[in-house]
């Protein structure tokens, strides 16, 4: 019996984030979702390498095996992509993307993945995840050393051990599995499955939605719970293509690699190639990022107090001036009277003598920001510079408007 896939996707930035580093992709034939990082541009100029490589695979009548060797090359492609952008643009160095894709190829389904995004099966009422993270917390669980459920508040949760960069011996698992009708498939970044519990997501899945329908639900439940980070969700059913609830045919492009779709390499003639036709610009579209974001964040804290208590010392020195002078090409983003300040200096007084002073007091209020960023604000949060501060500050105020909409409605934002 011919089998088709009826799909929906969808993506949002998150609570925090002003710009989405994920890219999504649902076409007749092929699945993906990709959630870039790196910083600056570099994430969704990652992901949308894969997603404009992989699209052009998006087609009908390959047999299981060469399918899976359109696949493997087609990610090949997208890897050496990445190293070419990065080589060319020194500022990109270390960007990366996961992978998570599923191709049909007749009854049959290939799977391809590298990262921690996920993909995750429905069948008969039984839910499974089909994929295993390549993450820091999946080799403890794998080694015995924790449990799943202590994965989920671990520390270093988000620390991928295998992921797109541009290094030759970046290779994603890729195998095969059946397709049956009735099947549903979700794919995911961890915007979701790291936010939304497991069993809330077999909830929806279950819940005899169009796959439309789920997605959206997903997505909501995700910003519900505080997610800062993109969320991106592929749902798809397996349906026969003579059926009474047909297939899509139109290809859906979702997050990063939708904005850059404005740009193609040709024109497009079928709807596969109209996906296809998705830029590779790289203009620096630098995107702002939360010092608290980074894994470094407790050895940033440390260190900017050293910092502090070595100038201090080179004040009651004789290099007063020289140190005074450097504190003042210094930046940071803290409280004041509620709200979020731009300062310049550091966060320190040296007895009577304050090291920093106000610049900017923003209209973003601390009270309506998720509980995370309104500690890490309350601590400070270090910058570069007045600029980079303004952009932080841009990210703040995306964050505090979602919640003030959830909590309009009497959603709680954040845990």
């Amino acid at each position: 019996m011919p089998i088709g896939l009826r799909y929906a996707a969808r993506s949002d930035v998150g609570l925090v984030r002003s710009d989405n580093q994920d890219s999504g992709y649902a076409g007749p034939h092929l699945l993906v979702v990709a959630d870039g990082m790196g910083g600056h541009a570099g994430g969704d100029i990652a992901s949308s390498t894969v997603i404009t490589e992989l699209v052009e695979i998006d087609h009908d009548s390959l047999a299981a095996g060469e399918a899976s060797t359109q696949l493997s090359r087609a990610l090949a492609r997208a890897n050496r992509e990445i190293a070419r952008i990065a080589e060319e643009r020194s500022e990109l160095t270390g960007m990366g993307t996961t992978t998570t894709a599923l191709m049909r190829a007749r009854n049959k389904l290939i799977l391809a993945h590298i990262g921690d995004s996920r993909a995750y099966l429905l069948r008969d009422e039984v839910f499974t995840q089909i994929t295993t993270d390549h993450s820091f917390v999946q080799t403890l669980i794998d080694e015995g050393r924790i449990t799943e459920d202590e994965a989920s508040t671990h520390p270093q949760r988000s620390v991928v051990t295998r992921v797109l960069t541009g290094d030759e011996d970046d290779e994603p698992d890729v195998g095969a599995r059946e397709a049956r009708i009735g099947d549903r498939y979700l794919l995911c970044s961890d915007g979701l499955s790291g936010f939304v519990a497991r069993d809330t997501i077999e909830e929806q899945l279950s819940a005899g939605l169009s796959p439309a329908e789920t997605a959206d639900n997903l997505i909501a439940l995700a910003l519900k719970a505080g997610a800062p980070d993109n969320v991106t969700v592929i749902v798809a059913d397996v349906v026969n293509s003579s059926g009474p609830t047909p297939p899509s045919t139109q290809p859906q492009v979702v997050g990063a690699a939708a904005q850059r779709s404005s740009a193609t390499r040709a024109v497009p003639t079928t709807p596969a190639a109209k996906a296809a036709a998705l830029t590779r610009e790289t203009e620096d579209d630098e995107r702002p990022e939360l010092a608290e974001e980074g894994r470094s964040s407790r050895t940033g804290r440390w260190l900017r107090r050293l910092a502090a208590l070595g100038v201090v010392a080179l004040i009651l020195g004789a290099g007063g001036y020289g140190a005074w002078a450097w504190t003042q090409q210094q930046y940071y983003i803290g409280d004041s009277e509620g709200r979020v300040t731009i300062y310049r200096g550091i966060p320190s007084d040296l007895g009577p003598i304050s090291l920093s002073s106000p610049v900017d007091q923003t209209d973003v209020l601390l009270s309506d920001l998720p509980d995370f960023y309104r500690t890490s604000v309350e601590e400070t949060v270090t910058v570069d510079s007045e600029r980079d501060a303004q952009k932080k500050v841009d990210d703040l105020r995306v964050a505090a408007k979602r919640c003030a909409t959830l909590r309009s409605t009497g959603e709680p934002c954040g845990r």
